[in-house]
Order: structure tokens, then C-alpha cells, then sequence
């Protein structure tokens, strides 16, 4: 008997895969009413399923356990479980038992799921089958194929806390900075829950200008202004633009991108360096990376009116997200007006608000923070709106040149169902006839 902890994305995923498989299992949730409560309902799926406070009898007769990651190690199902030796194990290491295609597996602070997305981009423009999955949106358990040439897999430090076995081609952490400390002794076991994706990797790709990384053996080596023989990958600053070279010959600058700012070069150069691995040719993977527009929501670019160019950053929920967004703008454009607020988080925004001082000409303020916000932002012309659609009419009017960005520093939840939903309505907004 398998008992699957936790009915939310990955649980369901699980108990689809053992029924299909007529895998005798168990599922149990603390949650009363769990996300996937009433669609596993809804597919007969809950025939041994046990809602609420966790209880010893749930382990009788369990060999193994899946695990949701978002259970963490101190609850006392996963105590009472190490108690009893029984294995516990992530739907990455299921998945991996039953995967007939190598898997490239990639992890990270910031940026894995813009890696994976687009690595498994440059993989179907090199004509691969490549399935792309994992932490990045569609379960591993609902993504095995039989035809498929290769996984590229998102994985996150707590599906890597709960793995024990696992054969990856290849692997690649993008960086590693202070993350979920909430849920780890200190910020030393994160940093050991990142490096361990490279104990299960055959071939690893290094990211030279992390310091935390940079010691590691790996096959595949890159980085930003790095003078190394050894890096196959190479960006250098030139002026306002980076370059990106292959063996010492620059194959793609960022004139040529849609997408903005340094990070997304450092993304790019690990999309590069695992594409290398897996023996992708160099052509296509530039050709993808041109055509790349970024992730939804993420710093990604909508369309281009009039010479203005409108970019959706709905995803930034906190100030530090909104000054990466305006700093990547910045190196491109002069003349850049912002659509900002929201929710704000019990956060320090004063950097958040110098910044836009500095080199935003015009913030239009959105949601329950716009009064607080206005009252900070000192040094460009600020005005409060009451809906996104004024704002986006507004901004389309005053533009004349440069860029437009929505990038809200907060949550979204006084306007929108989600961040999701506050971006798509943005880009309709933006891509609607006649409001320029």
C-alpha cells in the first residue's frame, strides 16, 4: 500500500498515475477541504482517503509514501513515518523510476523556471521531444511519455529534500540566495538542499559567477565577465550591452533579445550550457533564444505600439521583484513610465521608491497602496488611477517612445483573483484597438 501525503497539485497527479496503474494507495491531507478535493471527487480517485489532523493508523500497512512538498520534515506524520523506517520519497524520484527518456533536471533561487522553459524551447527547435514539467507547472507524474526524447524538469529544493534516488543526464542549480528560511534550520541546509540535485547528475553545468557554486567540478561551465579557459559560455558588458560568446566567438548579443536585464543573459547562458550537454547545435539554440518572450507575467514583453514597448511583470508582488524589473528596463531604455501597486507586503519599499525617483518618468498608482505609495515616490511625476484600464490608457497616451511596464511591487488580491489574472488583463488592456 502507498499512502500519498498532501491532496493538492502533486498529490492528485500521484493517485492518477496509481489508479490508471491500479497501484493500491491511500491519501491523506491535514486540510479538511484541500485544493484538488472535489476534482479528486469528481474522478473517483478517493476511495482510502483520510481529511484532517494526521493520525497513526494512517501508516498500517504503507511500504512507501509520497510526499507533497509542501509538507515539511517537522510534521508529525513524517516523524512518526522516520520512526518506523518506512521510505519517504517526492513524486521526482517516482517519476524517475518510470521515465524511459534521460531527464535534465534544474534548480535554483531565481530563475530555474525561465531555464527550464527555455531550454525545453531550444530542445523543439533542435527538433527534439522534449516534454518540459516539474515545479514549472504541469506534475511529472502527468507528463511520462513514451515517445518523448527528453524531460526538462523543474525541481525545487523541497521535492529535493524528499529525494533520495535519481538518475538526471544532467543538472544545474542557476544560483543560490537566502530563500524559504522559514522552512529550514538555517540558510547553510538550503544551500545543501540546492547542491544535492548535483549528487544525482551524470554531466553538471556550472554557474561560475555564483561564489557558492563556483568551486564545484562540472562539464559545462559559464558566466558573466569570467576570464576562465575552462567556461565554454562567456557574457561581457559592453557599454549597455552584453555580449555572449561560445568558445572565444559571440554568437547572440543583447540587441538581438526580447528579453531584458542581466539576469535573463545569466538564464540564457545556463539554457546554453545544458543545451550543449545534451548536444543541441549552437544555431538553433540562438535562433530560440531570439524568439524567446519569457515567462508569462514575468518580465514579459507584450507588444510593441508606436514605438513604445509594453512589458507585463505582473508576478512582482514585492519590491525587490519590481527593482530588478525597472533596473533590466533601465539598461535599455531612457524613457520608461510604470504602472505599480497593489497590496504591499510588510516590507522596506524605500529603495523600491528611490529607484523609481531616479529613472522612471511617470508612475500611474494602482489598489490600496497608491496613497502611501504616492506619498514616497519623490522625483518623477506620480499619478493615482482607480482601475489597470486607466492606467494602460493613460500610459498609451503619454508614451512616446521607450517602454511601459507594469511591474506592481504587490499583491494583487484587492483588484484581482491573482497575479495571473491582473496580467492578462493588462496585456487585453495594452493589445486592445483604438485606446492609443
Amino acid at each position: 500500500m502507498k499512502l500519498i501525503l498532501g491532496l493538492g497539485i502533486t498529490g492528485l497527479s500521484v493517485a492518477r498515475f496509481f489508479s490508471l496503474h491500479k497501484i493500491p494507495y491511500r491519501i491523506a491531507d491535514s486540510r479538511l477541504s484541500p485544493p484538488m478535493l472535489e476534482l479528486s471527487e469528481q474522478e473517483n480517485l478517493l476511495s482510502d482517503c483520510h481529511l484532517g489532523d494526521w493520525n497513526r493508523s494512517l501508516l498500517e500497512g504503507v511500504t512507501e509514501i509520497i510526499i507533497s512538498p509542501g509538507i515539511a520534515e517537522n510534521e508529525s506524520i513524517v516523524s512518526w513515518s522516520r520512526l518506523q523506517n518506512i521510505p519517504i520519497i517526492s513524486d521526482i524520484e517516482l517519476f524517475g523510476r518510470y521515465a524511459k527518456a534521460p531527464i535534465v533536471g534544474i534548480s535554483g533561487s531565481n530563475g530555474k523556471s525561465t531555464v527550464t522553459q527555455l531550454l525545453g524551447e531550444m530542445a523543439l527547435s533542435d527538433g527534439k521531444h522534449a516534454v518540459i514539467c516539474g515545479n514549472i507547472g504541469k506534475p511529472v507524474m502527468e507528463s511520462l511519455q513514451n515517445d518523448t526524447d527528453i524531460y526538462i524538469v523543474e525541481i525545487s529544493s523541497y521535492q529535493l529534500d524528499y529525494t533520495n534516488k535519481l538518475n538526471l543526464f544532467a543538472g544545474l542549480i542557476t544560483n543560490i540566495s537566502p530563500d524559504h528560511l522559514d522552512r529550514y534550520v538555517d540558510y547553510e541546509a538550503y544551500i545543501s538542499s540546492k547542491l544535492s540535485i548535483y549528487n544525482y547528475s551524470k554531466h553538471k553545468a556550472i554557474n561560475l559567477s555564483d561564489s557558492l557554486l563556483s568551486e564545484i567540478n562540472g562539464d559545462s561551465l559559464y558566466g558573466i565577465d569570467i576570464n576562465d579557459s575552462k567556461c565554454k559560455f562567456i557574457a561581457k558588458k559592453d557599454k549597455n550591452i552584453h555580449r555572449i560568446y561560445y568558445k572565444n566567438e559571440e554568437i547572440i548579443s543583447s540587441e538581438d533579445l526580447t528579453i531584458v536585464g542581466v539576469h535573463n543573459i545569466e538564464n540564457i547562458l545556463a539554457a546554453l550550457s545544458l543545451g550543449d550537454i545534451i548536444g543541441l547545435s549552437i544555431a538553433n539554440m540562438v535562433n530560440a533564444t531570439k524568439a524567446f518572450k519569457g515567462l508569462d507575467h514575468r518580465l514579459e514583453f507584450v507588444t510593441n505600439i508606436d514605438s513604445v514597448d509594453f512589458f507585463n511583470d505582473s508576478k512582482s508582488t514585492n519590491a525587490n521583484s519590481t527593482i530588478t524589473a525597472i533596473n533590466a528596463l533601465s539598461e535599455r531604455y531612457e524613457s520608461i513610465i510604470l504602472i505599480a501597486g497593489g497590496i504591499a507586503k510588510n516590507e522596506d519599499y524605500s529603495k523600491m521608491f528611490h529607484l523609481i525617483g531616479k529613472k522612471i518618468q511617470t508612475v500611474f498608482l494602482i489598489g490600496e497602496s497608491k496613497e502611501m505609495f504616492s506619498q514616497n515616490i519623490k522625483g518623477c511625476s506620480v499619478n493615482i488611477v482607480e482601475s489597470m484600464e486607466e492606467a494602460v490608457i493613460s500610459s498609451k497616451k503619454l508614451a512616446k517612445e521607450g517602454a511601459v511596464l507594469l511591474s506592481p511591487g504587490c499583491a494583487s488580491f484587492d483588484m484581482f483573483s491573482d497575479f495571473s489574472e491582473r496580467g492578462i488583463v493588462f496585456k487585453h488592456l495594452v493589445l486592445q484597438k483604438g485606446e492609443s
